[in-house]
C-alpha cells in the first residue's frame, strides 16, 4: 500500500506466489500492474504493508532494516536495465564492489571477481572500463557483479532492455546457463515475450493480481 487516505494506492492485491529453489521465473505485465512492487518486495527493497514473505522459511516481514540488508548482501544478486557500472572503474573493480562492502580482503576480492568475469565470458577483459565495452559486455560485467557473492537468488529487472536482439539473446543464454549449471534461482521482469520464453515459468500481473502462471508453450492459468 502506497500513500494514505484518498491518495492510498494498493499496488498488490492478495497475490500468492511460490518460487522454488532453482526456478527461472519471468514476470510480465503492463506498467502499473504490480510486477515491480513484487520484485522490490522479493528483493527486500520494499516491505509489504500486510501479508507474509518467507525466504527459506524466514519471515522477512519480521526482520529489521539491518537484517534485511544482511539478507540482500548474502543471498540476493541484482541486475538492472541500466547496468549501473562505475564509469571510470575497471570491470574487475566494478565486480569487486559487493565484496568490498562485505569487508573481504583485496586478494580474495580480486580472485573472486576474476572468476566471476570468467564465468560470464569476459576473461581477459578485467582492466577495461565500461566505456571500452559494448552494451552486452557491460551487462555481462553487471551480471558478474551480481553473482560474485554466490547469491541464492538473482533478480533481474529488464536485463535486456538496453540491448539489441543479438546481445539480448546472448544475455538470456547466459542467465539460462547460470540457472541450470549453478542452480541460481532467477526472477526476471521483462516486457519482451521472446525473452520471457527462456524462463521455466511466466507469471503475468494485471492490476496488482497474478492473472496467469504458465510454462512457455502452455496456457495453464493460476
Amino acid at each position: 500500500m502506497y500513500g494514505e487516505g484518498q491518495a492510498a494506492f494498493q499496488a498488490l492485491r492478495g497475490i500468492d506466489l511460490r518460487i522454488a529453489a532453482g526456478d527461472f521465473v519471468a514476470v510480465m505485465g503492463p506498467s502499473g500492474s504490480g510486477k515491480s512492487t513484487a520484485m522490490n518486495i522479493l528483493g527486500c527493497l520494499d516491505m509489504p504493508s500486510s501479508g507474509t514473505y518467507q525466504f527459506q522459511g524466514v519471515h522477512v516481514e519480521r526482520l529489521d532494516r539491518n537484517q534485511r540488508a544482511l539478507l540482500r548482501r548474502h543471498c540476493l544478486g541484482f541486475v538492472f536495465q541500466g547496468f549501473n557500472l562505475l564509469p571510470r572503474t575497471s570491470a574487475l573493480e566494478n565486480v569487486e564492489l559487493p565484496l568490498l562492502y562485505r569487508g573481504e580482503g583485496a586478494l580474495s576480492r580480486h580472485d573472486a571477481a576474476k572468476a566471476a568475469l570468467a564465468r560470464v565470458g569476459l576473461a581477459g577483459w578485467e582492466a577495461h572500463t565500461p566505456t571500452e565495452l559494448s552494451g552486452g559486455q557491460q551487462q555481462r560485467v553487471a551480471i558478474a557483479r551480481a553473482i560474485v557473492t554466490q547469491p541464492l537468488v538473482l533478480l533481474a529487472d529488464e536485463p535486456t532492455g538496453n540491448l539489441d536482439t543479438q546481445r539480448s539473446h546472448e544475455i538470456m543464454e547466459l542467465l539460462v546457463t547460470l540457472n541450470r549449471e549453478q542452480g541460481i534461482t532467477i526472477l526476471m521482469v521483462t516486457h519482451e515475450p521472446e525473452m520471457a520464453a527462456y524462463a521455466q515459468r511466466i507469471v503475468h500481473f494485471i492490476d496488482g493480481r497474478v492473472t496467469e502462471d504458465q510454462t512457455p508453450g502452455e496456457a495453464t492459468c493460476g
